[in-house]
């Protein structure tokens, strides 16, 4: 078989959600305190290493397939993707090894700045088959709520374009279980050092995790029409949630900042990925506008409630997974002129079936991830010594330091050979001392 422009923009497509992976390391390690910057980067990039070997053994055959209880697709029926072996689905198995990959990773901003690696790389394979592949199957392999599926046909077909579902409330919903289980950071709400170390790095991941995103929502376009509402869509939700969200920043805390509008982003993105492909552009402007407003109250409640989700993966993922889901109730654009949201006189049956979908999600993400985080937890331990968290995790696991502020104990010589320093008069050194400084 000839490869196609469907061939290409897949595996194009695939590329961008990977790199959105990094993108996500950038972003999070942005937001941490310097000494946990790599750690964070670390938790995403190990993600990939992770699934990527786990999709090709059992993973993608655990989302599509023969059914087992409509729950999960047969592990071993394309075991190691031997039987794909000179078919073009083995592109769309990789594209679809890049959403698991993003999924968990996702999660990892919850528990930053005081979670054992270790802990994290059992905790990742595991979850990706006992709670990801599984969701996959159910909504989009030909389980439960899949097209035919058993519970389709008593709440009706849910719409979850890009992983409303899947990818954001699961996310969403395993970030608050693992904060719970592992706990506040010490300091929290009260150590003005738990602030963002680099909001450069946050906009520059906020831009790479919206480029990714066109590849995220667009990658499974069937016509150039649904591409083309598709991308204009994943452009315009996220623009009309970061400013809502710098609106509500201002009101609130009285100034819009850089990183509010890189969240507000990164909200409406989360909105629109469920409904890119079916609703219409104006539709989607006011769902980001909603979006990021609710977001930007919704990462404030941490404090009110003493959840001490670091890095805002509940307010975001879960609270704009769950709007964008159920938005799909209202704003559902019909289908040949029938069905739709309640707003072209759909009636409540899509809105259903979206609370269903949710209702799954929430039960399966939140329930086995208290199994499996409660589990690590009392065996190898989910959380690094106070000792450990005051040094810093990337000291305390890495032996690594994502910045070095100290002068190297060498210079260089023009000869191509390294100088030991030499001890430099008063004045040089106060002159160098200032040129060193970021004062």
């Amino acid at each position: 078989m000839e490869i196609t422009a469907q061939h290409v923009w897949l595996m194009i497509s695939a590329a961008m959600v990977l790199f959105m992976t990094p993108g996500l390391g950038l972003f999070y390690g942005g937001m941490t305190r310097a000494k946990a910057a790599l750690n964070m980067i670390l938790m995403s990039f190990i993600s990939a290493g992770i699934v990527g070997v786990v999709w090709v053994l059992w993973g993608y055959s655990m989302t599509t397939g023969d059914g087992i209880l409509g729950l999960f697709g047969n592990p071993f029926t394309n075991f190691g993707l031997q039987n794909l072996m000179g078919s073009p689905d083995l592109i769309k198995a990789g594209y679809s090894a890049t959403f698991a990959i993003i999924t968990v990773a996702l999660i990892s901003g919850a528990i930053a700045d005081r979670a054992r690696f270790s802990a994290w790389a059992v905790f990742v394979p595991v979850w990706i088959t006992l709670v990801y592949c599984p969701l996959a199957y159910m909504i989009w392999g030909g389980g439960l709520l899949s097209a035919g599926g058993a519970l389709t046909a008593v709440f009706g077909q849910v719409i979850d374009f890009a992983g409303g579902a899947v990818v954001e409330i699961s996310s969403g919903t395993a970030a608050l279980v693992l904060a719970l289980i592992v706990g506040q950071r010490h300091g929290f709400a009260k150590d003005p050092n738990h602030r963002p170390h680099n909001v450069p790095f946050i906009m520059l991941g906020a831009a790479i995790l919206w480029f990714g995103w066109f590849g995220f929502n667009g990658g499974a376009a069937s016509t150039a029409e649904q591409a083309g509402l598709i991308w204009v869509n994943t452009l315009v939700t996220p623009a009309a949630a970061m400013l809502s969200w710098l609106v509500v920043e201002r009101i609130r805390h009285g100034h819009p900042t850089s990183l509010g509008a890189a969240s507000g982003v990164v909200a409406g993105l989360v909105a629109i990925t469920p409904s890119c492909a079916n609703i219409s552009p104006v539709a989607a402007i006011g769902l980001g506008l909603v979006a990021g407003a609710a977001c930007c109250w919704f990462v404030d409640l941490k404090y009110r409630f003493g959840l001490d989700d670091s890095l805002d993966v509940v307010g975001v993922h879960l609270g704009a997974g769950l709007i964008g889901t159920l938005s799909l109730g209202f704003l559902a654009l019909p289908v040949d002129g029938h069905g739709g949201g309640l707003f072209y006189g759909g009636g409540v049956q899509q809105l259903i079936a979206q609370t269903a979908a949710v209702v799954v999600t929430l039960a399966l993400s939140g329930g086995m991830t208290l199994v499996i985080g409660r589990a690590i937890n009392r065996t190898i331990g989910f959380r690094v010594s106070h000792e450990a968290e005051t040094v810093g995790v990337d000291l305390a696991e890495h032996a690594e330091s994502a910045y070095s502020f100290g002068e190297l104990g060498s210079r260089f010589n023009p000869s191509g050979h390294l100088a030991a320093a030499q001890p430099a008069a008063p004045e040089a050194s106060s002159q160098r001392a200032k040129e060193d400084s970021f004062a």
